[in-house]
């Protein structure tokens, strides 16, 4: 039983995926460390 409507995930859709999860996760990540050292620093 081979089925022929099988759909693949080509390389250029998970780029795109995880860019469009990876790079929002990142700057909130570089936004709360930064206001975390305001805390500490001042």
């Amino acid at each position: 039983m081979n089925d022929m409507n099988e759909k693949r995930t080509t390389p250029l859709q998970l780029i795109l995926a995880w860019g469009f999860v990876g790079i929002p996760l990142v700057w909130g990540v570089l936004q709360t460390l930064a206001n975390a050292m305001k805390l500490f620093i001042h």
